[in-house]
């Protein structure tokens, strides 16, 4: 691994916050298309021979620990969520890089001291003596 200097860390860094910035609307999630029979006994997709309904194309995300499934009912709705998604993929390819640079910065960056206020250069020790038995 390259040792890079500080100011070019710190630009690389300036430009993943920029991209990060730049990106529009992302959502997780992944599309798939079921088929399936319906719970009606007399519809068609019961008929020997007949296909199932379908496919029927969703979206799969979880929110708060929950699985949630939305049907996205034209090409406009899959192209839109699949825009979104490559969004999310996006942003987690550039927060990786994000953290990598910063894993970076941390032991290049100098300790900075902080200059020490009058009254801590003024505070007492504590007492060496042992205190008394009770």
């Amino acid at each position: 691994m390259t040792s890079k200097s500080l100011p070019s860390l710190l630009e690389q860094r300036a430009q993943i916050a920029q991209q990060i910035a730049q990106l529009g609307d992302l959502r997780c999630g992944s599309i798939t298309s079921t088929s399936g029979r319906c719970g009606k006994p007399n519809c068609r997709c019961h008929q020997p021979d007949q296909p199932p309904h379908g496919p029927n194309i969703r979206l799969t995300f979880k929110t708060q620990g929950k699985t949630v499934t939305e049907s996205l009912s034209s090409p406009a709705a899959v192209r839109k969520a699949e825009r979104e998604i490559a969004g999310f993929r996006k942003y987690e390819e550039l927060s990786r890089e994000f953290v990598n640079i910063n894993a970076q910065i941390c032991p290049v960056r100098p300790v900075e001291e902080p200059a020490q206020s009058l009254q801590e250069k003024k505070r007492l020790k504590p007492s060496k003596r042992k205190s008394p038995a009770k």
